[in-house]
């Protein structure tokens, strides 16, 4: 069994005037055959947090302290999985798509779908054993069926492989937390120039590329 876990940093306002618009949208992928060892060092993490607070609930690397960052990200550093992420600079989206933000997100993600099975990244003895797991967060309204449907069929069609898609929470699925903090690693270096917890990670990314240079 192969997996790709998704997730997303950034959002998708295109109002450059208001608070909290960020300048990049970025969608990243967490290549693994091996879920339980990403399992893992969420757990780790949990523990030692948990000897201090007792009470931990999900991991979400926006609102916790860099030494636990750097903790998780240092776990996954040493397991072995891999990291595709494409970048979007939303100043540079045509003014059609920034008022299609349901078609845009489905593009991009299927774009980064595409490049995976075209360069045959993520081998399984089984093509159907195939996973991607989306995280579900409360603010994405764009994870439904359609969104499933629209990248199943691509799939299928463009490489001839039948993948399950799964829409499933951080709580529900240990390794989404950990793409949670890979994901807003790289988007730290392109939001801010903050670099520090992209250089923990980065000998796993094998493809880091904008959709609009």
């Amino acid at each position: 069994m192969a997996f790709i876990f998704m997730d997303e940093s950034g959002n998708l306002g295109f109002n450059f005037n208001k608070k909290g618009t960020s300048t990049y949208f970025l969608i990243t992928f967490l290549l693994t055959k091996n879920k339980r060892s990403i399992e893992k060092c969420v757990k780790k993490v949990h523990a030692g947090l948990r000897k201090k607070y007792k009470k931990v609930g999900v991991l979400h690397a926006y609102a916790e302290e860099p030494v636990t960052r750097k903790r998780l990200l240092s776990f996954l550093s040493k397991k072995d999985y891999k990291i595709m992420t494409i970048l979007l600079n939303k100043k540079k989206v045509y003014t059609k798509l920034q008022d299609e933000k349901l078609v845009l997100y489905n593009y991009v993600t299927n774009i980064l779908l595409d490049r995976i099975f075209t360069k045959k990244l993520l081998h399984s003895d089984d093509p159907s054993s195939i996973e991607i797991i989306a995280s579900r967060k409360e603010t994405n309204k764009f994870l439904n069926q359609n969104f499933k449907f629209y990248l199943q069929s691509n799939i299928a069609k463009n490489h001839n492989i039948n993948v399950t898609i799964s829409i499933k929470t951080p709580a529900q699925e240990k390794a989404l937390q950990a793409v949670d903090f890979v994901s807003w690693a790289i988007f730290r270096k392109h939001e801010y120039g903050d670099e520090i917890y992209y250089d923990i990670i980065k000998e796993n990314i094998i493809e880091e590329n904008p959709l609009f240079p």
